[in-house]
């Protein structure tokens, strides 16, 4: 009887426990969904977050293009479309113009519902991302081709004013320019110069600002430091290059000044053995290039920009946040 009686409390003491049990994890269920809404759903909160970062990225982008070349358009179009384009049902809010430093702001919101905060009382969150694009003229950075083009070429082929136009010309950096009242090289005659530049260490790239001096390579070929292919690559392609307006000095200590930055469509070029292209664009011994230069946007690192830098229709976009 003892021993019945033993166990009987044995079972009794257990179902009590297992009613403890019950009730304790009843208490803590709530907390633990609270967890797992803070694992799951602020996940996906952040998830949220980065794909509307890049949705604005884009809108401000695109917006920010459109202004550099000159004309807006629609701005809540452009950025509701790149917005939606990148994050399915999010929307923009009406992009912010500022002028100081010139620039364009995007906002990209969405509501993003819950899987578990609904337990705790949260059942969305209003998710945003911000993305802020600068533009300006370039005022210092690498050029893609270590070339002097001058401030006379430009003005004769553009009116003075900004490039329009496909006309393809070409610019000869021998010592007879083809454009009307500039002389060559470019118009930018220093003894021992043929148009080239001294290039960067290692490359065949030439790093100037405007209001700085480059130097001069002498020889009547490109420098040592370029080759064929890096010419060839950017034929149909189109490249920064500075503009001078001033020059001076002799050999290997002549200098042009630079007084900006403009794009230059190439369509081919003539300098002298395998620095040609198929269809050379000048005749005999004399050394050109020939393309256009063009209204250019670009969201580019390889160049700074300056609200002083003189706007020859080339524009820089920065992507800040």
């Amino acid at each position: 009887m003892r021993r019945l009686s033993a166990r009987l409390g044995m079972r009794v003491r257990a179902r009590d426990e297992r009613g403890a049990a019950a009730v304790v994890v009843s208490l803590l269920l709530v907390p633990l969904l609270g967890f797992t809404a803070l694992a799951v759903d602020i996940g996906a909160v952040y998830a949220e977050r980065a794909r509307l970062q890049v949705a604005a990225d884009a809108a401000a982008l695109a917006v920010a293009q459109d202004c550099a070349r000159g004309a807006c358009g629609n701005m809540q179009a452009t950025a509701n479309a790149l917005v939606a384009a990148n994050a399915g049902e999010a929307t923009a809010a009406p992009p912010v113009l500022s002028s100081n430093p010139t620039s364009v702001t995007v906002t990209g919101s969405h509501p993003t519902e819950h899987w578990f905060a609904p337990v705790i009382g949260i059942d969305a969150t209003q998710v945003t991302a911000t993305a802020t694009v600068t533009w300006g003229a370039p005022s210092a950075g690498t050029a893609m081709l270590p070339l002097a083009f001058s401030w006379c070429e430009f003005s004769q082929q553009t009116g003075g004013g900004l490039p329009s136009g496909t006309t393809v010309r070409t610019i000869r950096l021998t010592k007879t320019s083809g454009t009307v009242d500039c002389t060559g090289p470019s118009r930018n005659i220093v003894p021992g110069g043929f148009g080239y530049l001294v290039t960067d260490p290692g490359g065949c790239r030439a790093t100037g600002a405007v209001g700085g001096r480059s130097y001069s390579s002498t020889g009547n070929s490109p420098p040592s430091s370029c080759s064929p292919s890096d010419f060839s690559a950017l034929v149909g392609r189109t490249v920064l290059l500075p503009i001078f307006d001033e020059f001076g000095g002799q050999g290997s200590n002549a200098w042009y000044h630079v007084y900006g930055y403009a794009a230059f469509h190439i369509t081919g070029y003539a300098l002298g053995g395998q620095f040609d292209t198929s269809r050379r664009p000048c005749t005999g011994n004399d050394r050109c290039i020939a393309g256009y230069f063009t209204r250019w946007v670009e969201l580019s690192d390889a160049f700074t920009t300056s609200p002083t830098a003189p706007d020859l229709g080339a524009e820089i976009l920065r992507l800040i946040r």
